[in-house]
């Protein structure tokens, strides 16, 4: 698509996202998709971050539409794109993602907040613990896969996005360009 066709595209999004990744955008998010004309979709978003299994779970519906209809899905990031927006920004590929001037990438390490309750026989703890752990493995394996594909056809390495996540990475959009993280600022 020529560039000033795509401009005239991200001046008026088709599906808008602002707030917390969680079911209830993702239920926003499905309603405006079922009511896009055929041709582009382009979809901004603004969020301070949420559940990266629902930012996940958006990134494959757009997987899908890309690779099973052929639609062509832009990405607009707007003023905040931090953690599970930047989760979500990993389905796009590079040269369909778009920022607003200002507007601030945050990439981190997933989290967990959890107590474990050790409460009764041994053999049980153990279980308890281990089936913790393997959550554990289980969700680094996932943050990695996200990793490398955020920084596909990027500047910036494997090891660097590690390495800058661990102490949250906040990107300016110039400075994401620069990276080749996303195609423009507009």
């Amino acid at each position: 698509m020529p560039e000033t066709d795509c401009l005239a595209l991200l001046a008026n999004p088709h599906i808008r996202l602002s707030g917390s990744v969680d079911q209830e955008m993702y239920s926003s998010f499905r309603q405006q998709l079922e009511t896009c004309p055929a041709g582009p979709i382009v979809i901004s978003i603004t969020t301070l971050g949420g559940d990266p299994e629902v930012a996940r779970l958006m990134g494959d519906d757009v997987r899908l539409l890309r690779e099973q209809d052929g639609r062509e899905i832009i990405f607009l990031g707007k003023v905040a794109v931090y953690s599970a927006g930047a989760t979500f920004m990993a389905a796009f590929p590079v040269d369909c993602r778009f920022l607003t001037e200002e507007t601030w990438l945050m990439i981190h390490d997933r989290q967990m907040h959890k107590t474990i309750p050790l409460d009764g026989p041994l053999r049980s703890c153990v279980a308890v613990l281990k089936a913790t752990l393997h959550e554990i493995e289980h969700s680094v394996i996932i943050e990695q896969q996200g990793f490398k594909e955020i920084i596909k056809n990027s500047k910036v390495d494997f090891d660097t996005v590690c390495k800058r996540a661990h102490e949250n990475w906040y990107i300016n959009c110039r400075e994401a360009v620069k990276l080749g993280l996303v195609h423009n600022v507009i």
